[in-house]
């Protein structure tokens, strides 16, 4: 019990870590409970197409964030200067200014969008949420700095009482209109809470405008990596809603959205614990110093990869039923989205901690390489199993495509003395397994996606 007590408190590595990745879990579950309440609720006050048509909208919204993003977040966290006002108050004002741009930016590109995908109503929708990019803008970078020093708690706490107050605002709106307008007033009043909690609620300056020429060209260089990164980034997240987007209905892309919502709960907790814990980690204990930090790191890893190999395994085994326990028969086929998201998800999973050893060392270079190859494939997989097999054939793409993309990982993480061939063999054993499982159990869930497959 001492020990527990001496490595959860103090202002250890290991203590803030732990802390950290605690209140990480803690928020994610909580906004993911909170998403489920909300999903279970509103998929019965609306229509799937409400949710295909809103798909859309994050697809192109994501795309402008990513195909803009110069990385001052990443910066924040690996600079020696992520402390200096001036560099701070520079690295906000790239954002605000960034934030107008994109707002601009999707006025301008709402009524091709609408014309693309055939979706009148998204020349009507896209201003509104665009709105969100231009107050993410304006977000403190005093949330960055506690991220910075793993102090994650108020964060938490600010993000789930902000999505509260956006999925009671979503509720109302619902059941009075049954309109998608309901998901849209739930965006925005999450993202204009979030702002607010953070102004009011987390300690530190308030930032203002401010241009500091060597922190522009820090913020700059080591961002022209990462813009390029998420832009890859982007086709790794949002690919599958652009391929399938145009070989689906919006309805049975809101069918797809739901199933997608479910199975990527493991790996979107892996990548938000990657983000706010490992580039510190690496940063204060880079595995090339000494063989017991990468003993460490290797126990880290270890426990990080099951327990999100166990969420996995759980989605993999009970998605099917998992989907007919919660909603109703117009999502019954999301089930077999489940499974099988969650199994093609399982290379991913393994790789997940190898990419911020090359942020933290200031090689976004290098990052960038990796996540521009694992883009490549991820877009080929998709097109080509969706082109020959249907939405079936495109989430096989995708999981195809993450395994072929390991050897650019193992390449990434021996350049930094970060891999870990021994976690990686535990890990791709019990993968196989568990998807050879997966597939014996719900063969005929996985059969009926081609029902999804509509004009």
């Amino acid at each position: 019990m001492s020990r527990l007590k001496g490595l959860t408190q103090g202002n250890s590595l290991a203590a803030r870590a732990i802390r950290s990745g605690g209140w990480t879990i803690l928020g994610y579950g909580g906004s993911q409970a909170l998403r489920l309440a909300s999903n279970l609720i509103l998929t019965r006050l609306l229509f799937p197409e409400a949710f295909g048509l809103m798909s859309l909208v994050w697809v192109f919204l994501q795309g402008l964030s990513n195909l803009s993003d110069m990385g001052v977040t990443q910066s924040i966290l690996q600079s020696k200067r992520g402390e200096d006002r001036a560099f701070l108050d520079t690295a906000w004002t790239i954002q605000v200014l960034r934030g107008v741009f994109l707002l601009i930016l999707t006025w301008a590109l709402a009524v091709p969008a609408a014309a693309f995908y055939d979706a009148p109503e998204l020349a009507e929708i896209l201003p509104v949420v665009g709105l969100t990019l231009l107050i993410m803008g304006l977000f403190p970078t005093k949330k960055d700095s506690a991220n910075r020093h793993l102090a994650l708690g108020r964060i938490t706490m600010i993000d789930l009482s902000a999505q509260m107050i956006g999925l009671v605002v979503g509720v109302v709106i619902a059941w009075a209109t049954g309109s998608v307008w309901a998901l849209v007033a739930n965006a925005v009043t999450t993202t204009v809470m979030q702002l607010i909690f953070y102004y009011f609620f987390l300690p530190g300056a308030i930032n203002t405008p401010r241009w500091d020429k060597p922190a522009a060209g820090e913020l700059i260089h080591f961002g022209k990596w990462i813009f390029l990164s998420t832009a890859a980034g982007f086709l790794l997240s949002q690919g599958d809603k652009i391929v399938l987007g145009k070989h689906l209905s919006l309805g049975a892309l809101g069918v797809y959205n739901i199933g997608y919502f479910l199975a990527s709960f493991p790996l979107l907790l892996g990548g938000m614990l990657m983000r706010r814990i490992m580039i510190p980690i690496y940063r204060e204990k880079p595995p090339s110093e000494s063989a017991e930090n990468r003993a460490k790191l290797h126990k880290m890893r270890m426990l990080l990869s099951g327990g999100l190999m166990g969420l996995l395994t759980l989605f993999a085994l009970i998605g099917v039923w998992l989907v007919a326990a919660l909603y109703d028969p117009r999502y019954v086929l999301a089930g077999g989205v489940v499974v099988l998201l969650a199994v093609m998800q399982i290379p991913q999973v393994i790789a997940l901690t190898y990419d911020q050893a090359a942020l933290a060392a200031g090689d976004s270079r290098g990052f960038f390489l990796l996540a521009a190859t694992r883009a490549a494939l991820m877009m080929v997989g998709l097109m080509i199993g969706a082109s020959q097999y249907g939405l079936t054939g495109a989430l096989v793409g995708q999981g195809v495509a993450m395994a072929l993309a390991y050897p650019a990982v193992v390449c990434l993480a021996r350049a930094h003395d970060a891999w870990d061939a021994r976690h990686d063999a535990v890990f791709w054993t019990i993968g196989i397994c568990i998807g050879g499982l997966a597939f014996w159990l719900h063969q005929s869930a996985i059969v009926k996606l081609s029902a999804l497959n509509l004009p």
